[in-house]
């Protein structure tokens, strides 16, 4: 078997590696919240929102965490058996984006409580991905593609 070029997908290991990380950071930015640190909690919520973020829009394969995929751990595996289209995993950052961005939206609006449920949220959500390998945000972009709400974007431009 010929090795694909990187327009073909990505692999999908990277994504898993990446909701890993944040499933972890989301789980400290939960005990924060609920402790009482509510700065901490808030600062921690907006950087990963801006890695949420910088995944939406630079696209997946353009993510810290795909970086460091890439560079440490990929050349310690195997290669991998396929390849997965990028389009869902990079709409699935701009789903987390959301949950946190509203999250941090209305804490500064003053809603009690928000900033742990918004982590909470996308912790069950990064860490159904990261172990299971059940990306929730990719399934809601099939169903939008399926259903016609979004055009199913190329492999190249994701």
């Amino acid at each position: 078997m010929s090795a694909q070029p990187e327009t073909a997908g990505i692999d999908p290991r990277s994504p898993r590696f990446g909701a890993g990380i944040t499933a972890v950071l989301l789980l400290v930015d939960l005990f924060l919240g609920l402790v009482g640190a509510t700065t901490a909690a808030f600062v921690l919520l907006l950087a990963i929102a801006l890695l949420f973020a910088w995944g939406a829009f630079a696209g997946i394969r353009r993510h810290p965490y795909g970086l460091l995929f890439r560079t440490l751990i990929r050349p310690r595996l195997a290669p991998p058996t396929e390849r997965e289209d990028p389009a869902p995993p990079t709409f699935a950052q701009g789903v987390g984006l959301v949950v946190t961005g509203l999250g941090l939206l209305l804490h500064l609006l003053g809603v009690p409580y928000v900033l742990p449920i918004a982590a909470a949220l996308a912790f069950v959500v990064a860490f159904l991905n990261a172990v299971f390998g059940y990306c929730l945000g990719c399934q809601i972009y099939l169903l939008l593609v399926r259903a016609g709400v979004i055009r199913r974007r190329s492999a190249a431009t994701a």
